[in-house]
């Protein structure tokens, strides 16, 4: 179970890195889109985190904050809600752009902050 664990946590990771580095990428650019690197970053890390709450939910002495996973949830769902319902849009306004930025930095920031107990999820 802990080798399943790390492998959804790496996806999760590597979902959040798809997402955030397909935005970034379009910081100088004049014309803002919704990318396929963001689409899928966006879809991988909430999927590899529901799939990682039903791992840890399923081990023996893991404490899972349950307010804080559904704070990431929500985010997570809010984000890839708004990619998909842009994504054949040629162009994204700049305040859409800067909100799944500023998104995307606050689900990481609840994971990596939000953290009442050490060694809880």
């Amino acid at each position: 179970m802990e080798t399943l664990r790390l492998v959804l946590l790496l996806l999760h990771l590597l979902g959040f890195s798809a997402l955030l580095g397909g935005l970034l990428m379009q910081v100088r650019e004049p014309v803002k889109t919704v990318n396929a690197l963001t689409r899928d970053g966006a879809g991988t890390a909430v999927v590899a985190g529901v799939l990682l709450l039903v791992v840890l939910e399923a081990m023996d002495g893991v404490t899972v904050d349950h307010t804080k996973i559904g704070v990431k949830l929500v985010i997570g769902l809010a984000v890839l809600a708004l990619v998909m319902a842009n994504l054949r849009k040629e162009r994204i306004s700049d305040a859409l752009w800067g909100l799944l930025l500023a998104l995307t930095v606050a689900d990481v920031a609840v994971a990596l902050f939000w953290s009442p107990t050490h060694g809880s999820y």
